[in-house]
This record gives C-alpha cells, structure tokens and sequence, in this order.
C-alpha cells in the first residue's frame, strides 16, 4: 500500500494545472460515488488528477490505477477498508473496467463506507455502461469528450475565448481579438486537435493504437467476439471515413465489410458506445436515441484524417465537425430538408459557395459556411460551431 500512495503523490506533483478541460466545472465533486467515462485519449486521468492537485488534502486521497499490478494479488475493497482506517477520504480509480467484479465491489465500499468519496474512471465505455446498471442510485456517470476547438485554441495557442451558445452563434456574437486568422488554426485542429495527446510527438501512431486498442480489444472483449471479428469492425470504419456523409445500407456494409448483415446494426451500436463513429437519427432522442439512423460518421475529423488519409470526403469533414462539436450541448437530429436540426433550427452545411437552395423555404434555417472567416444575416462560419463548450 505505501508503493501505492509513493506512485499517487508523484503523479498528483507533477501534474500541469494551467489548462483545464470543459468538464472540469461540470462535475459535482460533492457526489459519494462518481463515474468519469469516455473514449480513450480524451484526457479523463489528467483531469481527476487536475482536481485532486487544486483541491484535495494529499494525506486523505489516493490515486490508484486498476491495470496495478497490486491487484493481482490484492482486492479494491480489502484495500478500501486499510485506507477508510487510516484516515482516508477520497478515493480515485482509473480504468476500473480493467478490475473483475469492479461493479459489485464499488457498490459494497458505497454501502460500507458512508464517509469515503470514490471517483472511477474507464475508457470502455461499453463495459462501463454495463456494470453501471449495479451502481444505480448510487454513483452519477458524467461521459467526457475530446476538446472542442475553443479549448484546442486555449491548450496548443494559449488562445483564451469564452464559451458561445448556439443563439450567440447564429446572432454573429462571436469575438476573439487574439484570433486574427482562424482559418489555418482550424485546419490543423480538424487533423490533429481532438485528443490532447496530440501534443506529444508521433500523434499518428499513437491514435491507431487507440483505435485498434477499441476494435481489436475492448469492443471483442465485450461483445465476446473474435480477433478477426474485431478487423472487420477497423475496416467498415475506413470505408464511413472515405465516404460521403454514409447513408447505411445494411446489406450493403455487410458485403463491403464481410460482416453478417443480421449483426451490422448491432455492431454499429457497439462502436458509437465505444467513442468511434456517431449514428445520426431522425428522432427526437437524438444522436444517442432509438430512431432510425440517417446517416453515420466517425466520431471525430481527426480519425477520418487518420484512416482515409487522402481520400477523405471534405463534405464528410464538414459535416463531421458540426456533428462532433454541437452535440456535447444539444441534441442534434436529421433535418428532412437539410444536413441537422437543433430545437427547431434547420442547418445546412456546406464550403464557402454553398447556395440556400435546402433552406428557402423555412423561416429558420442557417447556412454553416466552411473556408469564411465571418458571418452575415443566415451565414454563419463553420469554426465558431467549435465554441460551444
């Protein structure tokens, strides 16, 4: 156990603290039992250890990681039990899914232990969700996302800009005076600012580990499928990202994808929980609802730069980044007319000499305008849909 607390002491020191994510003011750290989840890479550890570092007594919190070697041989609850009589509070443990029986144990130290805050993390989403049906009542589950271009701007340029709701946006409130050419910054985000990791070198490398981490890993895992099963899910991934906004066609993606057309539909669910594509509904429960799914996308502009390379769709990317970007706030649908609905606000998207043919006839639409660098009457630039959050 001191090894434990050595190891958690020197990760909590040699934390950064200048940059904070979105998430960071949206959680009630004041909950017995909370559940930080989301796809690889999104920065879910730095930020729990952000918080233990601002706000929490050193001697009263361990940080513990699952994956520990500790807990070959030792169990969470047992260790709980040492660390409660030895004072302690608050208790951090990073993906949880990697422990056995983690739900059960999680919901005897919240029954045990009515004095002790625990916060787990978990990069399976898929599990997570799954064990979380035992915590119900007991732990609240916040889903973390990767940065919006707003916090792109804060984290790589030390670009500071406030949040923007969509009536700012479509009203033309937006205003940056650091941000004098948003254009070539933007760009760059859309290929590599996503993930905070890609401040490190060999970004590249490091995002298909993920994505085959999640495909060939924890996706199988949980759906206790087979290795080859876990390729095919790589490569219907690459054929969405070299593809115009994906109209699925389940008999069609079973035969380009080798894939069992009775186990499409399910396999697409079992992605889009795992952070890789998004399903976009006609519905009003939204992207993450049970409507009929209207189009597919990855979940992010920088996987599609990283599995199609050159032979991305820019339609895709567009279309893609609005998506991406606007559904952390709102629930974002298929328009019957045009690209998205939001409330009742229709947007068609679309590069700088997009037309307002799809939107004439309704009182509410926007035309979303890639390559401009700011907005008039129903224009509005597509970067600043970055800004929400």
């Amino acid at each position: 156990m001191e090894k434990l607390f050595e190891y958690s002491n020197r990760l909590i020191n040699e934390t950064d603290t200048k940059f904070l994510r979105y998430m960071h003011n949206e959680i009630n750290w004041n909950n017995r039992m909370i559940g930080l989840i989301g796809p690889r890479g999104v920065g879910k550890t730095t930020l729990v250890l952000q918080y233990i570092k601002q706000h929490l007594n050193p001697i009263e919190t361990l940080y513990i990681t699952a994956e520990d070697f500790y807990f070959v041989d030792n169990r969470i609850i047992d260790l709980v039990d040492t660390f409660v009589k030895f004072g302690g509070k608050y208790l951090f443990i990073d993906e949880i899914h990697k422990y056995k029986d983690w739900a059960k144990e999680l919901k005897l130290i919240y029954d045990y232990h009515k004095d002790l805050n625990v916060v787990f993390t978990g990069s399976s989403v898929l599990d997570i969700k799954k064990g979380a049906s035992d915590l119900s009542r007991r732990a609240v589950i916040y889903n973390m996302q990767g940065l919006s271009f707003r916090e792109y701007l804060k984290l790589f340029h030390d670009i500071s800009s406030r949040t923007y709701s969509l009536e700012d946006i479509i009203q033309h409130k937006v205003d940056i005076p650091e941000l004098e050419r948003p254009l070539p910054l933007y760009t760059d985000y859309l290929k590599e600012g996503y993930y905070p990791f890609a401040l490190e070198d060999d970004y590249d490398i490091k995002l298909s580990q993920v994505i085959n981490q999640t495909l060939e890993n924890d996706i199988p895992i949980y759906a206790e499928m087979n290795v080859a099963t876990g390729r095919k899910l790589k490569q219907l991934l690459s054929i969405i990202s070299k593809s115009v906004p994906f109209k699925p066609n389940m008999s069609k993606i079973a035969e380009m994808s080798s894939i069992s057309r009775n186990n499409v539909a399910d396999y697409c669910l079992y992605i889009e929980e795992a952070g890789m594509i998004a399903q976009l509904r006609h519905s009003t429960s939204g992207i993450r609802g049970l409507g009929k799914v209207d189009k597919i996308y990855l979940d992010n502009t920088n996987l599609i730069y990283n599995l199609a390379n050159d032979m991305s769709n820019i339609g895709n990317i567009r279309e893609t980044f609005f998506l991406n970007q606007m559904r952390v706030k709102y629930d974002v649908i298929a328009s019957p007319i045009a690209d998205f609905k939001i409330n009742d606000i229709i947007f068609e998207v679309g590069g700088k000499n997009k037309a307002q043919k799809q939107i004439k006839d309704t009182n509410n639409g926007y035309v979303v305008k890639d390559d401009i660098e700011s907005g008039f009457l129903n224009v509005i630039p597509l970067w600043q849909f970055g800004l929400t959050y």
